[in-house]
């Protein structure tokens, strides 16, 4: 990361797979909503392990970028193999990768060794959901505790960032609970598609110079870009501004999940009927009024059959 292209390529990276992840359980959902339940991952029609392997080829280039494509050397260590303090924020990056990297490489070999009705199902589903949800604690525990500025511009992109991925961690384990919940697999998915859009956000405003805000421009630090500002009425502007943007950006992003669902809705759940609560009150009233009707007209023709007796 630290880079426009760092932070643009696991966006996409993100958004894809939250996007993947909100149509499969969009679709599950309405096609069968009293069996439902959700899905680590899920798989490609052709290639079964796609969304996995994507996850590993991604981080995996990530981590190459961070430790050995990026630095001036090709690798991260000092000449006495100490870690130098301009690379710190390379090795945070990259154990991010590799916690996504084992998330990925746990769930096709709890695949491969119990089968895919057995993998997703039982202890295996909860152990596969419990290393997604590490992942996303490391990612968490590493941005908050981030080596670079919290108290710039920088900093209050990531604070918001942090909002996001704690919703993913919290909706992970939530679902290991209760993995038929719609609700909270929905919300885990918008909020994976939500962080792959912040990162693409992220890389264009903060390494764009056309972009910056007014008073703040970008500056070398060490070998790495940073966005400052030259007073703090200005940075106080400029993280107003960041926080108008992910308010907009969360408007869209719920307005375009909720459409979503409408419009799968329509298009795979046709059987699945809906009633109003109005209507259900007048069924079971009407369903009351017919057994009142129907034990009055057999009392009635009891009576006329003591009638004819007589």
């Amino acid at each position: 990361m630290g880079s426009l292209v760092g932070h643009v390529a696991p966006g996409v990276g993100f958004f894809l797979i939250g996007l993947w992840h909100l149509f499969n359980n969009i679709r599950l959902h309405v096609r069968s909503p009293s069996s439902y339940s959700s899905l680590p991952w899920f798989p490609a029609p052709r290639i079964r392990y796609l969304e996995l392997y994507v996850i590993l080829f991604g981080c995996s280039l990530s981590v190459a970028m961070e430790l050995f494509i990026g630095p001036d050397r090709h690798q991260p260590l000092d000449p006495d193999g100490t870690i130098p303090s301009n690379h710190l924020r390379n090795f945070e990056h990259s154990l991010v990768s590799i916690s996504l990297s084992v998330y990925a490489a746990v769930a096709i070999v709890f695949d491969l060794m119990a089968g895919p009705a057995k993998a997703r199902s039982g202890v295996l589903f909860d152990l596969t959901q419990l290393v997604g949800a590490m992942a996303f604690a490391q990612e968490l525990l590493l941005f908050h505790l981030h080596s670079t500025d919290h108290k710039g511009l920088e900093g209050q992109y990531h604070l918001l960032l942090q909002m996001v991925v704690f919703v993913s961690l919290t909706t992970t384990l939530i679902g290991i609970a209760v993995p038929t919940s719609f609700v909270v697999i929905f919300v885990r998915s918008v909020s994976i598609l939500l962080q792959g859009i912040w990162f693409i956000v992220m890389g264009f405003m903060l390494w764009t110079p056309e972009l910056m805000p007014k008073s703040c421009f970008i500056n070398n630090e060490n070998g790495h870009l940073i966005a400052r500002c030259h007073n703090d009425e200005a940075l106080h502007r400029a993280k107003s501004l960041v926080n108008i943007e992910f308010s907009w950006l969360l408007i869209g992003v719920t307005i375009f999940s909720v459409s979503l669902y409408l419009i799968l809705a329509k298009i795979y759940g046709d059987k699945v009927q809906y009633h109003s609560l109005d209507t259900q009150t007048n069924d079971v009233e009407s369903q009351k009024i017919s057994k009142i009707l129907s034990h009055e007209s057999s009392e009635s023709f009891i009576q006329l059959g003591k009638i004819y007796n007589l």
